[in-house]
């Protein structure tokens, strides 16, 4: 068993299901990724990884809280790192679950950065031609706390693996060239959430495209993400409709002009 997978199966401690199998085909670290922890090579100030977290719009991300996986948003408002620490970055947020919506504040930290053994460049080699430097993926930790003041608050705190290259310009650049592939996931954010007024800790998982770390039955997509029906009460029912009306042949009416997202 690889190092990610000990890592994921102790602060998930929930069933192992087919979303597992896909965190294992997009962040093998052992037959992917080299084993030395280049972390001082990507000290200065030029490489900044902030963009990486912040690329993805918001309804293609997907997370569960608690463990009968009831839907979370997540959203990073604000992600700029701190001068006196390279690797520390502050973070502003908001979550919402059931139109319970919270404020939070906090870090991710990058404590591991490995690079590829080989570039890889997508299919039929879309990428090969664009100066791509270097591949790799970084290992952070989280934690982000939410207002005490609002309802049903209290703290975020897990591992994050996000995947990254550094192209012909010297900037690090969200890693989307296996997004076409099936079962993609980058920004896998796995860890637990912690009440203020209870103590007591839930599951939560979210990542872009799929949700890492699911129960077997969750999530029944091949090519994209998809809810089992099992499910669809928990926050879930958006999903299906798309599903079923795929290319986006269901449009969203903003109404008016000052039409605002929930995070707004």
């Amino acid at each position: 068993m690889t190092r990610i997978i000990i890592i994921l199966l102790f602060i998930s401690n929930i069933s192992i299901g087919q979303t597992l199998d896909r965190i294992k085909e997009n962040f093998d670290l052992e037959v992917d990724y080299q084993s030395e922890n280049v972390l001082e090579k990507y000290k200065s100030f030029d490489y900044d990884f902030s963009n990486v977290w912040s690329v993805t719009e918001n309804q293609n991300i997907y997370g569960i809280i608690g463990d009968e996986h009831q839907r979370i948003s997540i959203k990073l408002i604000s992600i700029f790192r701190i001068s006196n620490g390279p690797f520390l970055y502050n973070v502003y947020g908001k979550s919402n679950v059931k139109d319970n919506i919270c404020e939070f504040y906090g870090n991710i930290v990058i404590n591991e950065i490995r690079e590829v053994k080989e570039l890889h460049f997508g299919v039929d080699d879309e990428y090969a031609d664009k100066g791509i430097k270097t591949q790799g993926i970084l290992i952070a930790d989280y934690e982000f706390y939410e207002s005490k003041e609002q309802k049903h608050s209290g703290i975020f705190k897990g591992k994050l693996y996000s995947k990254w290259y550094l192209n012909s310009k010297n900037q690090i650049v969200y890693d989307n060239i296996e997004f076409i592939s099936d079962g993609y996931i980058n920004n896998a954010f796995v860890g637990v959430w912690k009440s203020y007024s209870t103590d007591k800790e839930k599951n939560c998982n979210w990542a872009d495209y799929r949700v890492p770390i699911a129960n077997r039955d969750f999530d029944i997509g091949a090519g994209e993400f998809s809810v089992s029906e099992k499910y669809l009460n928990k926050g879930w029912l958006d999903i299906a409709l798309k599903n079923q009306v795929p290319n986006k042949a269901i449009i969203r009416n903003k109404g008016t002009d000052d039409y605002k997202d929930w995070w707004e």
